[in-house]
């Protein structure tokens, strides 16, 4: 029997070939599929236009945050073991700390076989910038460097640096030696190799010869964000380390330790509470507390690590996964286009779809057909995402503190490229499978299949866009009302008009009263005053205080500032009872100022405090400071803490660290031109550096600041790209009820009725979006607020107001669309009927 065209036994034209034939056709069908998809989209040019830019700024917005999450998690990545390597940290009273005391270092040395090396990083409170000069018969000028910390010689046996000069391995052996980044090297002493060379290094309480021994490059993030090292065996702080022998006290030595293979990092840790306890239970008791260890893998800590006494500013793993969501639901917001205008438009294609199956072709080679067309799409949405990034880049660092390049990690070119071709897929694979679903009988005779099930679906997946659009705004509200909260909530004190000055040399120390005398006489500053710290930044100092009765199993925690004459003046911080610190007052040396707090928590009484003595204990030695006042509670801290213990004394430690003057004048500029006169006049060779209160307050909240302008960036690109598809949407919408819209206008429908009956459905979108985004933003902001101790709170009109705007966004987006289609001429519309 002979098989006839319409046999189920005959087969299709482009069915089964053999496998010469299929090998022979395959070049000229990907050729075919390229012409026909490029061909499309070159006849739909707005349909094009609308889906190109779309994906490429849903590209251009979701590589921009994976290079920033790429450099994110690059910390401590390249450290030879690095998963070998850990710090050691504590928990006391219910508060992790970062720190170990001196000891610590050498008894683990000891004990642990299983550590392979061990080494102590020192960051003192007060010396956040050191003085250093070329100091080889050179007149140079000397600068003020950042981000100096003391190091154990072993330093770099437990970490890797990869040095452009001096050998690594002895770099740190030698009593005063300093090892250099990079850049510091460069600044120093050019391009020559400068090991071997003397740098002066200038402290508040004298100047030291340092030997360079080695120069590091800077190709590597780290948690510690150093620009020099210099040997913790030294002939400034290097007799004090040495006497560093109490279990319980100076939390303040970073200790790191690199485990062998061999070792179980579980174990190790299991041991280190008992070691505490076996070497520090004498000190510990004296103190009368307890201290549980435990160790954090040093990869871990600039991302997952947010406790006490923290070497450096980390970053945060909880912004890492807020800002990669909102990359990836932009690029879905982006995708989401693609696919509402390809399955809005799947009633032009459908003729085409069944002549293609009438003519042979089998539903698998349609699926490549709108699959091509999707990742043509994709790759012209990359050339313009690449020069969006290109030119957005710069902004970017600016924002971010970073200084990222696209092509600078080959990594990255693979990210891309995963990147794009997931966008072509995600955004063509429904449209290709529903559309060549199409039964050619049907569609052929003008019926579609699943037309109310693809329309669902688009209405779910603006309804999607919109929820991810408000959900980041209502967010970059929140933020934003926060920020401004931290910004304008009283503290306590003054923080405004506040000049400060540090004192980073001996010599400038001893011109201090000189210096502060002067400053008085210049018109507009009222006081100024002295201080071992002022609000605002970290404060390492605390002493365990007990009441008279009591005893140091009864102390309470209190961090101190060693102040000067008119400290409490100066800042604006108000008394509650007592006297402040004056020079009318000479004795004060033995005399001390509490907070509400502390008198609360030492248990006086505010009105019967004055005059009673708190007591702590140094070396052994008990001593008693007689409480002469009570200053009203203030935040000495960011507010992502509440109000603790606080005290101010005179002679503890060195007061001359920073001058503070309080400043009121319109002409900052002529201020700050006679105070600098003034120091160049006392302190020549000393360079001047200078900042205000208020701002260095404000450094506290960079991380939150940060976050809140990127995320109001990115809120305004979710908008315009869920917009752009709203727009298509409306514009195909309209085209299809054309004929509608001619029939109603001569029914006599008016112009306003058609607009509301285009855009009605679109803002009903809108509004359960709306339903659905404010419960989940009303959670994702409460779980954010809960990192300060003082939050502004959601008020309820913020939702509202979102739902407004959103609305009206979407009523212009759809309302240019409806009100061109409403006046269009009626007779034009129907002349096909």
């Amino acid at each position: 029997m002979v098989d006839r065209p319409w046999s189920p036994k005959a087969q299709p034209i482009g069915g089964q070939r053999s496998a010469v034939g299929g090998q022979k056709h395959q070049t000229p069908m990907l050729k075919n599929y390229l012409k026909i998809a490029l061909r499309n989209l070159l006849n739909n040019k707005g349909y094009t236009a609308i889906n190109v830019f779309g994906l490429g700024l849903g590209l251009a917005t979701c590589l921009l945050i994976v290079l920033y999450i790429f450099d994110e998690m690059s910390y401590d990545k390249h450290h030879r073991s690095a998963d070998r390597l850990f710090r050691i940290a504590m928990e006391v009273q219910n508060e992790k700390w970062s720190g170990m005391p001196g000891p610590v270092a050498a008894g683990i040395q000891t004990d642990f076989p299983e550590v392979k090396s061990v080494a102590r990083v020192l960051k003192f409170s007060g010396f956040d910038r050191m003085l250093l000069e070329n100091w080889n018969g050179k007149v140079t000028r000397p600068f003020y460097e950042t981000n100096g910390y003391y190091a154990d010689s072993t330093l770099f046996d437990v970490f890797t640096y990869d040095f452009k000069y001096g050998d690594a391995r002895t770099a740190l052996k030698r009593p005063n030696s300093l090892v250099l980044s990079e850049n510091v090297a460069e600044k120093l002493f050019g391009n020559a190799d400068p090991v071997g060379k003397i740098i002066r290094v200038g402290l508040n309480f004298g100047d030291f010869e340092y030997t360079v021994s080695g120069v590091f490059r800077a190709n590597h993030k780290s948690h510690i964000d150093a620009r020099f090292f210099l040997s913790m065996q030294n002939g400034d702080m290097g007799g004090w380390v040495a006497s560093q022998n109490n279990w319980a006290m100076n939390n303040i030595f970073h200790t790191y330790v690199r485990l062998r293979d061999d070792a179980d990092p579980a174990a190790f840790e299991a041991k280190l509470t008992p070691f505490m306890n076996r070497h520090g239970g004498a000190d510990l008791k004296a103190m009368g507390i307890s201290k549980e260890l435990f160790i954090q893998p040093v990869t871990d800590i600039y991302l997952k690590s947010n406790i006490g006494g923290e070497i450096a500013p980390n970053g945060s793993m909880t912004y890492l996964y807020i800002f990669g969501s909102i990359a990836v639901f932009l690029l879905l917001i982006a995708c989401i286009n693609f696919m509402n205008l390809s399955t809005a438009r799947s009633e032009k294609r459908a003729k085409e779809v069944g002549v293609r199956k009438v003519m042979g072709a089998v539903r698998q080679s349609l699926v490549y057909q709108f699959l091509g067309e999707s990742m043509m799409l994709a790759l012209m949405g990359l050339g313009v995402a690449v020069l969006v990034v290109e030119l957005l880049l710069p902004y970017f660092n600016n924002l971010t503190g970073k200084v990222l390049d696209m092509f600078a990690e080959p990594a990255f070119l693979y990210w891309i490229a995963g990147i794009t071709l997931f966008t072509g897929l995600v955004a063509g694979l429904y449209p290709a499978f529903y559309m060549s679903s199409f039964k050619p009988v049907s569609v052929l005779k003008g019926r579609l299949a699943n037309v109310a099930s693809a329309s669902l679906l688009r209405k779910g997946l603006v309804v999607f866009q919109f929820t991810v659009s408000i959900i980041l705004i209502l967010g970059a509200i929140v933020i934003g009302q926060q920020l401004s909260f931290l910004q304008n909530q009283h503290l306590g004190f003054d923080k405004e008009q506040k000049l400060v000055v540090p004192f980073r040399n001996a010599k400038a120390t001893a011109n201090y009263h000189a210096f502060r005398e002067e400053v008085l006489r210049i018109p507009g500053v009222e006081t100024a005053t002295s201080g071992s710290v002022y609000p605002g930044i970290e404060n390492i100092e605390d002493l365990p205080l007990y009441a008279e009765s009591k005893t140091i199993h009864d102390a309470v925690d209190t961090h101190f500032a060693t102040v000067g004459d008119d400290y409490i003046e100066t800042l604006g911080l108000k008394m509650a009872a007592g006297r402040s610190f004056t020079k009318e007052f000479t004795g004060d040396s033995s005399s001390i100022i509490l907070n509400e707090a502390a008198v609360r928590e030492l248990g006086y009484n505010l009105t019967s405090v004055i005059g009673k003595n708190v007591f702590f204990e140094l070396g052994g030695n008990r001593r008693g400071l007689q409480v002469v006042g009570v200053v009203k509670d203030f935040n000495f801290n960011s507010l992502h803490e509440g109000i603790k213990p606080y005290a101010l004394t005179t002679s503890i430690t060195d007061k001359y660290q920073y001058f503070i003057a309080n400043v009121k004048t319109s002409d900052y500029a002529a201020v700050l031109a006679s105070v600098e006169a003034t120091w160049k006049k006392l302190n020549p060779d000393i360079p001047f550096a200078y900042s205000f209160l208020d701002e260095d307050f404000q450094k506290n909240y960079e991380k939150e600041r940060r976050t809140g302008t990127i995320v109001l960036y990115f809120t305004c690109i979710a908008v315009v790209i869920a917009c752009l598809g709203l727009f298509g949407l409306a514009a195909f919408s309209a085209e299809r009820r054309t004929k509608e819209i001619g029939v109603r206008k001569v029914l006599g429908a008016s112009v306003s009725s058609i607009v509301r009956m285009l855009s009605g459905e679109f803002l009903s979108l809108v509004c359960i979006a709306l339903a659905i985004a404010t419960p989940v933003a009303w959670v994702g902001m409460r779980q954010w607020l809960q990192g300060f101790a003082y939050q502004v709170g959601i008020q309820w009109w913020i939702f509202p107001v979102t739902g407004l705007l959103a609305i009206l966004v979407a009523l212009f987006t759809v309302g240019f669309q409806s009100v061109k289609a409403a006046l269009m001429d009626p007779v034009k519309s129907l002349k096909g009927e």
